[in-house]
């Protein structure tokens, strides 16, 4: 587990490495490393050289933190995140959102590649999260467990406004600019363990439980940026139709997921990097 001291000293090294002051932070999922090419005068540090920070092991993320500017909004990306599947303590894949919090971060906006669970959704949506499931939450993984340090947040975080509804208003209405509305979806996003996918059962369960998407990240991250005061705003790629159906030949795999990425990430990037030229300073929307 990182201390509060632990994420000090990780921030201050990277302080003293950058004059970039980031009011935005920036999760790239599977795929969409890109969103780190929009920056303008990048500094880029790798994770194993950065103090106390997990390595990336999943192909599809780089590897790297990022720093720069977008139309003068200062912002850090982490190009790769960490997942329960690779071994790492809950406590360990979230210390980069107690990090941006030390670095000034106000505002955190993150992506993720999804499989569609919603029968209306189609490969290539991109889904605004409202909401979350954390199933592995319900049997006490949950990032937060241990001793509270006051320093990051109170005791017992309210999470029923994680996804900030304003930022999500505001995604709407750019994408609705930029021409994306048949493609633009709102839902909840639940998150699994992983690495393997999910069975047609569970497919079947979570869909009555009311998600729209699932896949292996994210609301981990949502409950630490939230916990430490941050704004968050979330996105699904719908890399994926989920198998639902005991006769489809489908099966999921990580290539498809990939390549879809690909294919969607110009308008993902170009939505994202909208969205953070209207977010002013002190959370105001511009």
């Amino acid at each position: 587990m990182c201390s509060f001291e632990d994420c000090q000293d990780t921030a201050d090294w990277l302080l003293s490495q950058t004059a970039v002051r980031p009011l935005v932070g920036i999760v790239c999922g599977s795929g969409l490393g890109g969103l780190a090419d929009v920056l303008k005068d990048q500094e880029a540090f790798n994770y194993k050289d950065i103090p106390n920070f997990p390595q990336s092991t999943v192909h599809g993320h780089a590897g790297r933190l990022v720093f720069g500017t977008f139309k003068d909004r200062t912002c850090v990306c982490m190009q790769g995140r960490f997942h329960l599947y690779e071994g790492y303590p809950v406590q360990k894949i979230t210390m980069p959102m107690r990090l941006f919090k030390l670095l000034g971060v106000e505002t955190v906006i993150l992506t993720n590649a999804a499989g569609g669970l919603n029968q209306d959704y189609e490969v290539g949506d991109i889904m605004i999260i409202k909401d979350h499931l954390n199933i592995p939450g319900f049997a006490g993984n949950n990032p937060l467990v241990g001793p509270n340090d006051e320093r990051f947040g109170v005791r017992f975080p309210c999470m029923s406004d994680a996804y900030d509804r304003e930022l999500q208003q505001l995604a709407l209405d750019v994408g609705s600019e930029l021409g994306y509305s048949d493609f633009l979806r709102e839902g909840v996003y639940c998150v699994l363990g992983g690495p393997s996918f999910e069975t047609i059962a569970e497919c079947r369960m979570l869909n009555k439980l009311g998600a729209d998407a699932v896949g292996m990240s994210t609301a981990h991250e949502v409950i630490v940026a939230r916990h430490c005061g941050m704004r968050v705003f979330a996105l699904s790629l719908i890399t994926n139709k989920v198998v639902s159906d005991y006769n489809s030949e489908k099966k999921a795999n990580h290539e498809e997921v990939l390549q879809t990425g690909k294919q969607r990430a110009e308008q993902m990037e170009r939505l994202v990097s909208t969205i953070i030229t209207r977010i002013g300073h002190n959370n105001n929307l511009a």
